[in-house]
C-alpha cells in the first residue's frame, strides 16, 4: 500500500510526505470514508431544534431542550456536534436605547427592588419600560411590556406609532385584572424615572389599585436589568439584522415574538421550561 500510485503517477508515500500526514493517519480516515456516520440521528435532531428556535438557541439550551424531550446526550458532545454542523447562534449586540426621561431627577418613589429581581410568588414584583423600533417611511414602533419577575413572562403589553401616556397605561391596565383575582402578596411594580411613570395618572392608578410604585435611579439601566435584557433578546432574535418593514408587519412580528418567548423559550432558571410551563408547573405542585 506504501507504493500505490496516484492517478497522475505520484506515488503515496512521496505526496504524505509532502503534505505532512503519517501513513497510518491516512489509511485510518480512508477506512472510514465509507462508515455510516454514529452521530448522524443526533445531528438531524439537533439541526431540527436549532432551525425550529430560528438560530436563537445555544449549546447550552439545544441540550434542555434534548433532555426535555427524553434524550440523554452530554452537554459536550451537543456542544461538539454544534460545532461540526457549523451551528452558532445569534450573537448579543448592544444598540442604543430609548430614553423616556424627561424632567429633573426627583424622589417621587424610592427604589423598591434594589436590584433584588427574583421572587418565588407570582406577581408580586413586576417590572416595565418602553422600547422602540424603526419601521419602514420613517415611522416608529414603541413598545411597553409588563413583566412578572417571579418567571420572566410577559403579562401585559401595548404597541403604538407614539409613546404617549394613553399607550403605557394600555399595558398596565391589561394586568390590573390579573393582579387583583391572583395576586397573593401585594404587588410592586417598577420603572424608570420616565415622564410616563412620573404622571399623575399613573401614580393615582398604581395608588388607587393599592400597588407599590418603585424607580429606578436616573441613568442607570442596571436598575431595571431584567426588562433591559428581554428589550435585547427580542431586538436581536426577530430585529437586528433584518430589513426593515412597515408598522403592522413589524407590530405582528413582535406579537409572534412574545408567544414564543412566553410559551416556548427555554430558560435554564426555569429548570429548562418556558415561562408559561414553568408557571403552570409550579401551580400543579402547589395543588
Amino acid at each position: 500500500m506504501a507504493f500505490e500510485l496516484h492517478e497522475e503517477g505520484f506515488r503515496l508515500t512521496d505526496v504524505l510526505k509532502i503534505v505532512g500526514l503519517p501513513e497510518a493517519t491516512y489509511h485510518y480516515h480512508r477506512l472510514r470514508f465509507d462508515c455510516e456516520d454514529p452521530d448522524r440521528e443526533w445531528k438531524a435532531v439537533i439541526r431540527m431544534l436549532f432551525e425550529k428556535h430560528q438560530g436563537r438557541y445555544g449549546y447550552r439550551r439545544i441540550h434542555l431542550e434534548l433532555r426535555a424531550q427524553g434524550y440523554d446526550i452530554n452537554h459536550k458532545k451537543v456542544q461538539r456536534l454544534m460545532r461540526d454542523l457549523g451551528l452558532n447562534c445569534v450573537k448579543f449586540i448592544r444598540k442604543s436605547r430609548y430614553k423616556s426621561y424627561k424632567g429633573k431627577v426627583g424622589t417621587l418613589a424610592k427604589n423598591r427592588m434594589n436590584r433584588r429581581f427574583s421572587t418565588p410568588y407570582a406577581l408580586q414584583k413586576l417590572t416595565t419600560d418602553v422600547t422602540e423600533f424603526k419601521c419602514t417611511g420613517e415611522q416608529k414602533l414603541y413598545l411597553s411590556p409588563v413583566m412578572d419577575l417571579y418567571n420572566g413572562e410577559i403579562i401585559g403589553f401595548s404597541m403604538a406609532k407614539r409613546p404617549t401616556l394613553e399607550f403605557v397605561m394600555e399595558s398596565l391596565h391589561q394586568v390590573l385584572p390579573t393582579i387583583q383575582k391572583q395576586a397573593v402578596y401585594r404587588t410592586t411594580i417598577h420603572s424608570d424615572q420616565g415622564w410616563h411613570y412620573q404622571h399623575f395618572a399613573w401614580v393615582k392608578t398604581l395608588k388607587k389599585q393599592r400597588i407599590f410604585q418603585s424607580m429606578s435611579r436616573k441613568g442607570t439601566c442596571a436598575d431595571n436589568a431584567a426588562m433591559e435584557n428581554f428589550f435585547g433578546l427580542l431586538k436581536q432574535e426577530m430585529y437586528y439584522g433584518e430589513a426593515l418593514v412597515s408598522y403592522e408587519e413589524l407590530k405582528q412580528r413582535i406579537e409572534r415574538y412574545i408567544d414564543y418567548y412566553n410559551n416556548e423559550r427555554i430558560k435554564q432558571k426555569l429548570a429548562g421550561m418556558s415561562p408559561v410551563k414553568y408557571r403552570a408547573h409550579a401551580s400543579q405542585l402547589a395543588a
